[in-house]
């Protein structure tokens, strides 16, 4: 399955879906089948000031803890409570309903965001 095309990518898994000028935050698909069975999901608050390179909060399996972290600077306005309530709709819609979090961007963003195909290059689903 390739990345949605209307995304930017970290090296970390995090996704980015622009609107304007809010983005939609999540954990890629590469990143939940990592994880495995994803059990906890926590995110900063709406109304939080977020800077280029910040967590944004952590996702627990039962595997491991991992933070998610911004690629923009904002201002978070909305935070998926249903995610947080039912974490494993990261592993079962990582890009639709599976969203965490969505930022009112400032304008700052990072360098190092991949293209999806740039992506999917360096990180391919078996």
């Amino acid at each position: 399955m390739a990345s949605p095309t209307d995304c930017l990518y970290t090296d970390s898994h995090e996704w980015f879906r622009k609107e304007g000028d809010v983005v939609t935050i999540g954990i890629t698909q590469f990143a939940t089948n990592e994880l495995t069975d994803i059990t906890y999901v926590e995110m900063k608050p709406a109304g939080t000031a977020i800077k280029v390179g910040d967590a944004l909060g952590e996702v627990e399996s039962v595997k491991t803890s991992s933070d998610v972290y911004s690629a923009f600077g904002g201002e978070v306005v909305e935070v998926n409570e249903a995610a947080s309530s039912d974490p494993s709709l990261l592993n079962q819609d990582p890009y639709g309903a599976g969203w965490l979090i969505k930022l009112r961007c400032d304008g700052d963003a990072g360098t190092d965001l991949l293209e999806p195909s740039a992506y999917d290059s360096k990180y391919p689903l078996d």
